[in-house]
């Protein structure tokens, strides 16, 4: 009967961090979906040092928030996210508007996609 009841207990603590840790990563993509909002924005508009600055920002956001990222995450998509934030950083530095929106897109969808990836649920278990 002990032995159940510690495995019931180590069930829904398992169960629980799973929840926790999945609230943090839409909380974090999140706060990045909504900076690549912002630089789309700015794009559109063709404020090119708007944006050039809030993609700096951007790193750092995604400096602060994903660090923990690489316990929970596979680290080629990180590594994928990066190399197009580097990508996508060149091409607002020289001001390709159809370069710079595609890559911006192709970004959200990356980032958009980890919670989704991520989450506890019939598709993913299965």
């Amino acid at each position: 009967m002990k032995l159940l009841i510690i495995l019931l207990v180590l069930f829904a603590v398992v169960g629980a961090a799973g929840f926790w840790t999945n609230h943090l990563l839409e909380a974090s993509t999140a706060d990045l979906l909504e900076n690549v909002d912002k630089i789309g924005a700015e794009i559109k508009k063709e404020n090119w040092d708007t944006a050039y600055r809030q993609t700096l920002s951007l790193e750092k956001v995604w400096d602060k928030r994903a660090q923990w990222w690489p316990m929970v995450l596979d680290h080629q998509e990180m590594d994928n996210i990066e190399f197009a934030m580097a990508r996508f950083k060149e091409y607002v530095d020289t001001r390709d508007q159809s370069l710079s929106r595609g890559q911006l897109s192709e970004l959200r969808l990356m980032i958009k996609h980890i919670p989704e990836k991520e989450s506890l649920n019939i598709k993913n278990i299965l």
